[in-house]
């Protein structure tokens, strides 16, 4: 079954070809851009336009922060807090890596 605003979009595109909207575009004729993937082609330029990162990579950011915070601070109990929380995330980043990897192939 079509979709019911399949009649709708046809018509407007016969409307536009005839008023000449379609003529002397900028690149026509000339072939698509290459994308190394054709099925998420429009998520991944979503995705990068809006500045969005792989999970791991904010995780990483994440795990950057700890280290800096561990190296400013002497008290035992909160070091050993922190590096728990290291530990964890690099836990965290290992998995999203793996994940991350596996949506890609």
């Amino acid at each position: 079954m079509d979709h019911p605003l399949i009649d709708l979009i046809n018509a407007r595109i016969k409307e536009a070809e005839a008023e000449g909207a379609f003529e002397n575009l900028p690149g026509a004729g000339k072939p698509l851009p290459r994308v190394d993937d054709p099925q998420n082609v429009l998520l991944d330029r979503l995705v990068k336009e809006n500045g969005a990162v792989p999970e791991f990579v904010s995780l990483s950011r994440s795990l950057a922060d700890l280290r800096k915070e561990l190296a400013d601070t002497g008290d035992r109990t909160a070091r050993h807090k922190i590096l728990k929380e290291m530990s964890l995330l690099e836990a965290r980043i290992d998995l999203a890596r793996k994940a991350y990897r596996r949506g890609r192939d």
